[in-house]
């Protein structure tokens, strides 16, 4: 079964009760309400899910409930890379039992310079764990978080070593030139999504195939407009899209989100975020707050 995504995937956040356990209610809620929106799937358990926050039995316990509900009708990836192999197999393994569409996968980040070889033989022990599943595998590359960068001497490595199950990558390191350098290198057999909904409407010129990104948690219903309407967006659409990125990227990404989702539910629970993240401060909630008047 051919298991690639495309189009916008909502990098859903974690709702999180007073002990700091997942408070799965209000997330489910959440991730039916972006779909409602307008987006094709989700990312669950990214860098906006507090995945890496997390501990591997909350986890485990988020994926559960995304894969029996509903949600299994749309796209549905999820976050199962960690700095350990063992982990990181238990998650991505666990994934394919549940019928996950895709696993993204940071690479192994602690450990530094790591080289190509080093990075190849993580992701082969990864692939060749869940090679019998035909889960897809998706490479995460976000290097000011993980401080790697995949070289495309690696991506064609690997594509060459697994063509069946290396299905893509999302980029959100912001520098398009590389995002528009692996799409062009490797279109047509391995899909490139920008973390960002600000490259859309260039989507059919570079060959992106959507977006996965935070900030359509709030922008669902514009950025799956211009996503439908990529080969020729509207222009007004495609500016109030891009301005209401820059000013959620301009304040820390995964609280503005929480607070953008607070704003429209009412449910100040949202705004809780796991240590070390810290909630936004009086300006920052300003600006975030006046954005989600403009949605």
């Amino acid at each position: 079964m051919d298991k690639k995504v495309s189009g916008v995937l909502a990098a859903v956040p974690t709702p999180f009760d007073a002990d700091f356990n997942p408070d799965l209610d209000l997330f489910m809620e959440h991730c039916e309400w972006v779909l409602a929106a307008g987006c094709n799937g989700l990312n669950v358990l990214g860098t906006t899910g507090e995945a890496n926050s997390q501990s591997g039995r909350a986890r485990a316990d988020i994926m559960r409930a995304a894969a029996t509900s509903s949600l299994r009708e749309h796209a549905l990836m999820v976050g199962t890379g960690t700095p350990a192999l063992a982990d990181t197999i238990e998650l991505t393994t666990l994934a394919a039992e549940l019928g996950f569409d895709a696993a993204l996968l940071l690479p192994p980040y602690y450990y530094k310079p790591v080289s190509d070889d080093g990075l190849f033989d993580y992701f082969a022990s990864v692939i060749n764990a869940v090679a019998k599943t035909d889960i897809g595998i998706y490479l995460y590359n976000f290097p000011q978080m993980t401080g790697l960068t995949f070289s495309a001497e690696l991506v064609a490595r690997l594509i060459e070593a697994y063509p069946n199950h290396l299905r893509g990558m999302k980029d959100s390191s912001g520098n398009l030139d590389y995002t528009q350098q692996m799409a062009a290198d490797f279109r047509d057999v391995f899909d490139v999504f920008p973390g960002s909904e600000a490259p859309l409407p260039d989507a059919t010129k570079y060959g992106y195939a959507g977006c996965i990104s935070a900030s359509v948690n709030a922008t669902a219903a514009l950025a799956a407009r211009v996503w439908q309407q990529r080969n020729a967006p509207a222009a007004e659409d495609v500016v109030e899209l891009r301005e209401l990125r820059a000013i959620i990227q301009s304040v820390p990404m995964v609280a503005a989100v929480k607070t953008l989702v607070a704003h429209r539910t009412g449910n100040e629970a949202w705004r809780r975020l796991l240590p070390p993240l810290v909630q936004l401060d009086k300006g920052q909630r300003s600006k975030i707050e006046s954005a989600a008047a403009l949605l």
